[in-house]
């Protein structure tokens, strides 16, 4: 499969703009791919729910960040006019189109986790030989 390489615009005679910036930017906003991962796993949720499962974001943070990914339409609010009222976010058409890339990322994570996880058991069994060696030899 073939990648499309898009054009880059230029802002000046210097620099071109990478044309990834605009999602990467979103992308990293705090608290964003929490968000996105809950509603792409647990579906359309009311406020509290994804409070809840987006353990240690505040109220105020959620609502900056649902609000940032509504204007980017990733994200939909849906308003009924209840008594209290009854709000539920959901993941729009354009956020689903994140799935595949949410996956891939997900996958390199848990490799790379796995990977520097190894690495630091190696450097902590190196660092313990040289300990070891010594109580071999006082053994002997």
């Amino acid at each position: 499969m073939s990648i499309p390489t898009p054009t880059p615009t230029t802002q000046s005679k210097e620099s071109v703009t990478c044309p990834m910036d605009f999602i990467l930017r979103m992308l990293m906003g705090p608290w964003t791919t929490y968000i996105l991962y809950n509603l792409r796993t647990h579906g359309p949720q009311r406020f509290g729910e994804l409070k809840r499962r987006v353990s240690g974001i505040s109220a105020k943070m959620l609502t900056e960040r649902l609000r940032t990914l509504e204007g980017a339409a990733l994200v939909k609010r849906d308003y009924e006019a209840t008594i209290p009222p009854k709000v539920t976010y959901s993941l729009t058409k354009r956020g689903g189109e994140l799935d595949e890339v949410m996956d891939r990322l997900a996958e390199i994570a848990v490799r790379w986790e796995a990977e520097d996880a190894a690495q630091r058991a190696a450097r902590a069994a190196e660092a313990r030989a040289p300990e070891n060696l010594g109580e071999l030899r006082a053994a002997e």
